[in-house]
């Protein structure tokens, strides 16, 4: 019988929470300390990790000197999918605020991903995501964010400025002027897909399968500045956890 063994525990930064990283037979698995969300995160299931980078970087796929930014590092599914699509030249800027993540991403669990922090066009910042779109300065070609369940912040609150208005202003300032944001998300949420609208995006809600062909689905808004358009319809309106169950 399979069980979790406990590999490694990583405190969030600014919170009282911690992630847990579990070996559970021949998958990983990321759990917070507190037991709340159940799984965020494990090796098996990441199909909709890897369609949110596809989205954002196939159209980019041949484009030279390409820069994209990830928020949050995960499990480097998203990451390794990224640099699938991009070119050689490309820059993937990834931003992760958990020491340990990343830690665990050099080590045994980033190789079920193919060790994308090994690729030369990847850049890891041991940052808060929110500060990056905050730096006039940055102009990205595709933005990537999956730095929570959803809009609505369970690993730490203050990830909650991310899908306010005002971040999601910060993110289109950030783009180049064809550029696209994708957005992860346990489930749908209406709301968020009008505040996208607010903030000046067009934007539509793609749900796609967190394993397979089959089972749980999770949300991806793929968002473009411009004129709002009607928020796509959502698909499900349950909340299940990181993981899809």
């Amino acid at each position: 019988m399979k069980r979790h063994l406990l590999l490694d525990t990583a405190p969030i930064p600014n919170t009282d929470e911690a992630l847990c990283l579990f070996e559970y037979g021949d998958d990983f698995v990321i759990k917070l300390q507190s037991g709340k969300g159940g799984q965020l995160m494990n090796t098996r299931m990441h199909g909709s990790e890897d369609a949110l980078a596809e989205i954002a970087c196939r159209p980019l796929t041949g484009r030279s000197q390409v820069r994209a930014l990830i928020g949050g590092l995960g499990m480097g599914f998203t990451l390794a999918s990224a640099l699938r699509h991009l070119a050689p030249d490309a820059e993937v800027m990834v931003a992760e605020l958990v020491p340990g993540v990343i830690e665990w991403n050099r080590g045994a669990l980033g190789e079920r991903a193919g060790k994308p922090l090994d690729d030369p066009r990847a850049r890891v910042l041991n940052e808060d995501v929110a500060l990056i779109l905050q730096d006039k300065a940055q102009r990205f070609d595709a933005i990537m964010l999956d730095i929570d369940n959803g809009p609505e912040g369970l690993t730490r609150s203050t990830n909650s400025w991310i899908y306010s208005l005002d971040g999601l202003r910060a993110c289109a300032r950030s783009l180049r002027g064809d550029g696209v944001l994708t957005v992860w998300s346990a489930s749908a949420d209406r709301e968020f897909s009008n505040r996208l609208g607010k903030a000046g995006f067009r934007a539509e809600e793609r749900q796609v399968y967190a394993h397979g062909n089959r089972g749980p689905k999770h949300t991806i808004w793929v968002a473009t500045p411009g004129a709002a358009s009607k928020p796509g319809r959502a698909a499900q309106s349950s909340r299940p956890t990181r993981a899809g169950q």
